[in-house]
């Protein structure tokens, strides 16, 4: 079974050798609490302390005042040692062994708990199962044959390898590029939904910290925190100047990224599947105010869009007819991205789709607009 631990922050200070006591340290007064099973964000501009501050957690930074609890455990009582091995940790480099299989990366703290190497195994292939990687493709396989995203996932797995109740993770895809790096925020959501770690997530970028924080600390130069509150709160209430000019101008449009497809109601259009008679799909298509029939494999898979002007009244219909399609949204697809998608969509309904990528309804512009108003009247 999955553990998480709560991580509590108790007036916490961090300075180095040589720096005034009159002068604010790396890290000055932090104190919050990161329930156990939720993700906390760290996000601040350069300098402010958010590494800092996670090294803290794992003692390869040692704190000059204050403590830092783990469940309920002191963590300067722990271990340093034992402490690492049951606290998982993901970098923006990954730091893979290039000279060990992505299998014998994964297994490094299981190893080294003294796992007998059955139990390894299963634990390897378990894992590479949950970051999207076939263990029979990929276990056997050295870090310099993978892509920096591969890589990214493997640094993931390793990780959890131990099922470590605290996850640490300093900027981990910070260096991949957008669309790697969206694939891998949403990748992880989904493993978090499943496992309910406790995640300490590093970013500079406050995008990133609302769509992955249950929890953001918003930290500032000198290494003090400037609010600490869940996504909603921070963007609806910014405690200071500083926190408003951070989360931006445009904080109606970021509390998109806080809500996701699931919240919403889709609509529905009319659809037909291939080899369905045309003149009845023309008929069911006339009635509905939508321009466009949905064209639909038999297992419930979107083809892509027919407009109305365009079904025949005669035969049958033929996957050929298709010939405009638009964005496919799951459940946890957030509405920040569902309307980025939408807008660049000749069709402006997203198709919602299940897990098997059978159609489920439509989401449109309009009803992602609508949700947008009560937070605008917010803001106004």
């Amino acid at each position: 079974m999955s553990r998480a631990e709560r991580v509590v922050f108790e007036h916490v200070t961090k300075r180095y050798p040589g720096t005034a006591a009159a002068n604010p340290g790396a890290v000055e007064d932090l104190s919050f609490e990161v329930p156990a099973g939720t993700t906390c964000a760290l996000v601040g501009p350069s300098g402010c302390g958010k590494t800092t501050s996670l090294k803290l957690v794992n003692r390869l930074i040692e704190p000059t005042s204050g403590r830092i609890l783990v469940g309920d455990r002191d963590i300067a009582r722990r271990d340093p040692i034992e402490l690492r091995r049951s606290i998982g940790y993901v970098i923006q480099q990954v730091g893979l062994f290039p000279h060990q299989t992505v299998g014998e990366n994964v297994e490094t703290v299981p190893r080294l708990l003294g796992w007998e190497r059955g139990r390894r195994r299963e634990r390897i292939d378990e894992l590479l199962e949950l970051v999207g990687l076939p263990p029979d493709r990929y276990r056997d396989r050295y870090p310099a044959a993978l892509s920096g995203g591969e890589r990214q996932r493997i640094g993931v797995a390793r990780a959890l390898a131990a099922d470590p109740p605290v996850l640490l993770m300093d900027e981990p895809f910070g260096a991949v590029d957008p669309i790697v790096r969206e694939r891998l925020q949403n990748e992880l959501l989904a493993i978090q939904e499943g496992l309910a770690k406790t995640i300490l997530f590093v970013t500079h970028d406050i995008d990133e910290a609302i769509k992955m924080g249950d929890r953001i600390a918003v930290m500032q130069a000198g290494g003090r925190l400037a609010q600490f509150g869940t996504p909603d709160e921070i963007l609806a209430n910014p405690a200071s100047e500083f926190v408003a000019r951070f989360v931006g101008a445009d904080r109606g449009l970021k509390r998109l990224a806080l809500a996701r497809v699931r919240d919403l109601e889709p609509t529905w259009a009319p659809t037909a599947q291939v080899g369905d008679p045309a003149a009845e799909a023309s008929a069911r298509a006339a009635a509905d105010p939508f321009p466009y029939l949905l064209l639909l494999e038999p297992d419930g898979r979107p083809i892509g869009w027919v407009s109305d002007d365009d079904i025949p009244t005669d035969g049958v219909l033929e996957a050929s007819m298709a010939t405009e399609m638009s964005p496919l949204l799951d459940r946890r697809t957030t509405l920040k991205d569902a309307l980025s998608m939408l807008l660049a969509s000749s069709v402006q309904a997203g198709i919602v789709v299940d897990r098997r990528g059978a159609y489920q309804g439509l989401i449109t512009v309009d009803m992602i607009v609508e949700r947008m108003r009560p937070a605008a009247a917010e803001q106004s």
